[in-house]
């Protein structure tokens, strides 16, 4: 599980952080200036990756937040297993089974012998698109 440290006031809409374990997608992220008194403040809303949870936090801009590193890589579907697919790795030859995307999208558009997009991200894989 690679992680790595930013401020929160460096996170963008789109990017990728750690709320109580589970990596969030950044939806909108408002910092508030610094008062008499305090430091700046940070509202994130983030959605989770795997949970499609929405969730909002309050924190001080300056707080190091962990960052999830996410693996993009290129597979081939190369069997239907029912509930998973088999794939292997375009770069590296590996078969390992996936769970079938929840997204009805991109269920529509995977066939066998498929190129696919598989995101690791905190040793989950998730098929993210289909080439």
């Amino acid at each position: 599980m690679s992680i790595r440290k930013a401020e929160a006031k460096t996170l963008k809409p789109g990017s990728y952080f750690l709320i109580e374990g589970e990596p969030c997608r950044v939806i909108s992220i408002e910092k508030s200036k610094p008062g008499k008194h305090g430091a700046a403040k940070a509202n994130i809303t983030a959605v989770g990756f795997f949970d499609d949870r929405k969730r909002n936090v309050i924190m001080p801009a300056d707080r190091m937040v962990d960052v999830p590193v996410i693996d993009k890589r290129a597979a081939t579907i190369i069997a239907d297993l029912g509930e998973q697919y088999q794939l292997m790795d375009s770069e590296t030859y590996e078969t390992y089974n996936i769970p079938k995307p929840t997204d009805q999208e991109i269920a529509s558009k995977i066939e066998l012998n498929a190129e696919v997009e598989v995101w690791e991200v905190m040793n989950k894989r998730v098929i993210m698109r289909v080439k």
